[in-house]
């Protein structure tokens, strides 16, 4: 017999005493600067916010709780504080092509400043240039060269009437225009007059009125003339007029911002389009009757907004870099968009109407957005890659960019300077790096957030700092050095480690809001161990009314457990549910039949579709174990089938594949196995026993089980011994042990194992290749043989 490996009960939990801890409560320590337990992601990410190049865009990969969210906006904001406040964008318009409006750049604060001016400059022409034209000096002006029109016009018209009268003829108006009509002394001659006429009058008439319509064509031709000369004169005065009226105020506007060259430019562009457009300004409202055509109503409406600046990005207000955190990472949300207007049926946009994304309000600084929400938007993510390979935003309509529809106004693209950073978690990073050939030059800083810690007395007083910061800053009570001590108990549970602290903070959030609530409850004036445990407690309490009704199945036998007596090819194995808020461990039957055949061993969970693939693994493996322990001299006949009784949803994992061994080496061997002794372990080919997980949560499950009927002082649980560091059991169990009434064995062979359950030699290999008289591996032998000879009579009858 091999020498068991029991445990003690100090193996069995690390306990963290109040006495090795220097304060009272958290109330006497600093506050936590930084982040703990997490140097290598916290080297990763200030060397990817240190470097500026491009490519160099940050995943911060983690589980939700480890603090990456909450780390990542903290360092980014220390370090945008100290950075260049970046400039203001606005967009114009664009005077000689409209449908593509202009983006202008301009330091923070300049761009409202702009905005607001040209507010002004507009309201002050709407009034000044009316008032200019109303002016008793225009109007003079105005009235001298009309004056001067209506005088040569006189002339002209009278010197050509001086030549009709010479030529006998006179000048007429008439719905066909002007006619010149022939008289005599007595008056003008009609046509029936003219017929009369000998054949030289009516010819001299006639050669006398081709001069006389020439010189009308001639008179009119000057009358047009003097008409367009007066006109020009008219228009130089309208622009002299107006220029004065327009050119100090924009000259103003030049002078404050004579240093932005563009901002120049753009103002001799507004300050030409209002004197070529200064009409609007003279009778701006058109509005009100039904017969002006709707395209007027809507010019007399808007026809100043053109000369409007959209402010895009202000970052007036803005200390340092931005930071932005995008919670809704719709495509329109990061990129921006262009709103429209229906106004009398129809629907119509301009510059002013294009809306800034978060990347703009982020651009020169960070931005941080959750990958998981990135992912539900596909056409988002391919933006964000083409905005950073491009260095730019543009804003467009989702549909252009698919294709199915085009045309529109098409804003010019903004250059794009930010530091990305996706949150989340390792699948996602591994599937994009793998599978999208952009991530990986786009995103080549990996910031990886750990779970666990060293349990250290420095992480310990760290951990104890941030117990005392987040009382300080959400007005908890203060927790003594008991309390201190229960939470690093709970935080090695969560890790599954004796020796490491659990960085999922979050969980540790909860338990110190739900034990400070507790003590206030009851009064105390701190926090204590008892009020940790006590929220531990009824936090697990409230999740576990699934656990309860399988625990009443068991209780009932409803369930068939048994933790008595001595059954062959029957074990208790054990397995975790886990249900998300909860994971808890529960015994399950585990039977073997074996018999005579070549079908080797089956598993009915595989054969029914009800088992994964690791599992299937598992037990696969059994077949090489029993070939190579049992079968070098004889071939392995074998039929077995292995089941996991009352299993109605599923098994995956292979941590029962010890398990189902000891109960076909049972069924095999004929020799009974402890019902009361529960098994879990993972095997190899070699026979070797290797580790499982929720190590705690089985021992536990199976307590409760043997608790429930009353431990007799025989029950245990068998694990492997890699698990005796991920031991941070329950102090009932603990205490169960301590008294001698609960086993826990830990095992490296599966010769240790079946030792244990059945309390019989697991047999030594002589040199005939034999196993020790009477021992386990003895009886499993004989019985293959059997199975051998069986076969080989069988196909020797076949063969006759």
């Amino acid at each position: 017999m091999l020498k068991n490996r029991e445990l003690l009960p100090e193996e069995l939990s690390n306990v963290c005493r109040a006495e090795v801890m220097n304060f009272n409560t958290t109330e006497e320590l600093e506050s936590l600067e930084g982040i703990i337990g997490q140097g290598r992601a916290a080297a990763a990410m200030e060397f990817g916010l240190a470097i500026k190049r491009a490519g160099y865009n940050i995943y911060v990969s983690g589980l939700t709780g480890t603090g990456r969210s909450s780390y990542s906006k903290s360092i980014i904001k220390k370090i945008a504080q100290g950075e260049r406040t970046p400039d203001d964008w606005c967009y114009i318009y664009n005077f000689k092509n409209p449908d593509i409006p202009l983006a202008l750049k301009l330091p923070s604060g300049m761009g409202h400043k702009l905005q607001r001016d040209m507010e002004k400059l507009v309201k002050s022409l709407k009034i000044k240039i009316p008032r200019a034209f109303d002016g008793e000096s225009y109007e003079k002006q105005k009235n001298g060269i009309i004056q001067e029109y209506q005088e040569q016009s006189s002339d002209i018209m009278e010197d050509f009437n001086q030549y009709a009268k010479q030529k006998g003829f006179i000048l007429k108006k008439s719905d066909q225009g002007l006619l010149t009509i022939p008289v005599k002394e007595e008056g003008p001659i009609g046509e029936e007059d003219f017929r009369q006429l000998n054949d030289a009058e009516r010819k001299q008439i006639e050669a006398d009125n081709m001069l006389v319509q020439s010189k009308l064509i001639d008179t009119m031709k000057r009358i047009r003339d003097v008409e367009k000369e007066i006109k020009e004169r008219l228009d130089h005065l309208e622009i002299k007029v107006a220029l004065v009226t327009v050119e100090q105020p924009i000259m103003d506007l030049k002078e404050k911002y004579a240093e932005y060259k563009e901002v120049i430019l753009y103002l001799q562009s507004v300050q030409r389009d209002i004197i070529q457009n200064i009409e609007d300004f003279r009778e701006p409202e058109k509005g009100g009757r039904e017969d002006v055509m709707l395209e007027e109503k809507l010019k007399s409406r808007s026809f100043t907004k053109k000369y409007q600046v959209n402010l895009l990005v202000d970052n007036r207000d803005t200390q340092g870099a931005p930071v932005i955190y995008e919670t809704n990472p719709k495509y329109y949300n990061l990129f921006g968009k262009i709103e429209y207007e229906s106004s009398m049926g129809v629907v119509t946009t301009d510059f002013t109407k294009i809306k800034p994304g978060s990347l703009h309000a982020a651009n020169g600084g960070y931005i941080i957005i959750n990958m998981s929400d990135l992912a539900r938007s596909p056409e988002s993510w391919e933006g964000l890659k083409r905005a950073i390979k491009t260095n730019s935003i543009a804003i467009e309509n989702i549909y252009s960019i698919a294709g199915i529809v085009s045309g529109g106004m098409k804003p010019e693209p903004i250059p794009l300077n930010v530091k990305v950073l996706l949150i989340g978690n390792e699948q996602f990073y591994h599937g994009l790096y793998n599978y999208d050939e952009d991530f990986r030059k786009l995103f080549k800083i990996k910031a990886d957030f750990d779970t666990e810690m060293d349990s250290n007395q420095q992480n310990i007083m760290k951990y104890a700092q941030f117990i005392s910061s987040h009382c300080n800053k959400k007005n908890l009570m203060h927790f003594d050095n008991t309390g201190v001590a229960a939470v690093v108990d709970y935080s090695r549970r969560l890790a599954e480690h004796k020796h490491k602290l659990s960085t999922r903070f979050n969980d540790i959030i909860e338990i110190l809001y739900e034990a400070d609530a507790w003590s206030r409850i009851d009064g105390a004036k701190s926090v204590t161990a008892a009020y940790v445990k006590k929220a531990i407690k009824e936090k697990y309490y409230r999740s576990n009314r699934i656990e309860e009704k399988l625990q009443e199945l068991i209780d009932t036998g409803v369930i068939l457990i048994s933790t008595e007596d001595k059954v062959v090819g029957q074990v208790n194995g054990l397995s975790v549910m886990d249900f998300g808020d909860i994971a808890f461990g529960k015994p399950s039957r585990i039977t073997a039949a074996t018999f005579t055949g070549e079908k080797g061993i089956v598993n009915i969970e595989r054969e029914v579709e009800m088992s994964g693939s690791i599992h299937d693994k598992g037990v696969l493996i059994l077949s090489g174990y029993l070939g190579e322990k049992f079968a070098q001299d004889f071939p392995l006949s074998l039929s077995a089938s292995v089941c996991f009784e009352q299993l109605y949803d599923g098994v995956e994992g292979d941590s029962a594949s010890s398990t189902e061994l000891y109960a076909l080496l049972s069924s095999l061997s004929d020799i009974p196995i402890k019902q009361y002794i529960a098994v879990t372990g993972s095997i190899n080919q070699k026979g070797e026993i290797q580790p499982i997980g929720g190590a705690n949560e089985k021992i536990e499950g199976f307590f409760q089980t043997c608790k429930a009927r009353g431990l007799k002082g025989n029950e245990g649980v068998i694990i492997p011994h890699q698990n005796i560091v991920n031991l941070m059991l329950d102090e009932e169990v603990v205490e169960a042990v301590r008294q001698n009434k609960f086993h826990i064995y830990a095992i490296e062979k599966v010769e240790e194992g079946i030792e244990i359950l059945t309390d019989v030699p697991a047999g030594q290999r002589n040199e005939e290749g034999g196993y020790t008289e009477g021992s386990v591996f003895h009886k499993v032998q004989q019985k293959l043989e059997k199975y051998a000879r069986i076969m080989e009579e069988v196909e020797f009858e076949e063969g006759k």
